[in-house]
């Protein structure tokens, strides 16, 4: 794989967000606690795109500013991205949107004020519950993907069903920022089967974002757990899984953040971390 040197990724009076990450199926997201525990011990419209569904508070928020004019990828990436490049000294931390507003901000601002920037993947509902939470990650320099509607199994669906998921979530994204994102990322599954892949890709995303360091914070184990298990498996080229709407993630970030500092490694956006 080669990798391009580093681009500024900027902000445009228009244009439209570029497409991200794709492929295969194991579990490891929120919601999927027991399966946890046993292992413990992409610049297109969305076509089809539905608008079907949209809350009140979403049709209320304020227009979407301008859209990112996002960096562009190199060439030959695979379909389902799991890590960056390894010779490099960044690593992308990437939160799975869903939850409490103010814990999100907080884990934004601690990310913020150590100079880190994350990648978001929100839930739909959680985009029409918080629409001001879109604009909110944008703002600060963070970057904004899709993980689907309703965070339902999207591997076990009929396709019809799953590509439901995956545009109605495009479409809150369109509608509040200008652009659907570069990185979709499957609910309830750390790897998208071919199916999902190819249902992503037909949504404008011609790669799926998966993740090499599961931090099992959803399963609230308490932060130090957290910070432990993520500085233990991290490594250069990592795409680490958090949560928002977890209160030792918040607890933890700021020594996972240290921890990172500590060994040279600088917490990016995963399209920097592919573009460096």
């Amino acid at each position: 794989m080669t990798f391009l040197h580093r681009r500024t990724v900027l902000r445009a009076a228009a244009g439209s967000a570029l497409a991200g990450a794709a492929g295969g199926a194991v579990a490891g997201c929120e919601g999927e606690r027991s399966a946890a525990e046993g292992a413990r011990q992409r610049t297109a419209a969305p076509t089809g795109a539905s608008g079907a569904g949209r809350s009140g508070a979403a049709r209320a928020s304020a227009p979407p500013g301008p859209p990112l004019l996002l960096a562009r990828l190199p060439s030959g990436l695979p379909a389902q991205i799991d890590h960056g490049p390894r010779r490099g000294r960044s690593v992308a931390l990437t939160f799975h949107g869903r939850g409490d507003a103010k814990s999100a901000t907080a884990l934004l601002k601690e990310a913020e004020r150590a100079g880190a920037r994350v990648t978001v993947l929100a839930v739909g509902d959680w985009l029409d519950a918080e629409p001001r939470m879109a604009r909110r990650v944008l703002d600060g320099g963070h970057e904004l993907g899709n993980h689907t509607m309703r965070h339902l199994n999207i591997c076990s669906m009929p396709a019809k069903a799953a590509y439901a998921e995956i545009t109605e979530c495009a479409d809150r994204l369109r509608r509040l920022t200008g652009g659907i994102g570069r990185w979709f990322r499957p609910s309830r599954a750390q790897r998208a089967t071919d199916q999902v892949v190819r249902l992503a890709r037909k949504a404008g995303y011609p790669h799926v974002l998966s993740y090499d360091v599961d931090s099992l914070d959803f399963t609230d184990p308490g932060a130090e757990v957290v910070r432990r298990t993520v500085l233990n498996a991290v490594r250069p080229g990592s795409v680490v899984s958090l949560h928002f709407g977890h209160a030792g993630t918040v607890a933890a970030l700021p020594a996972i953040l240290d921890g990172l500092h500590r060994r040279g490694l600088r917490a990016v956006t995963t399209t920097e971390l592919l573009t460096r």
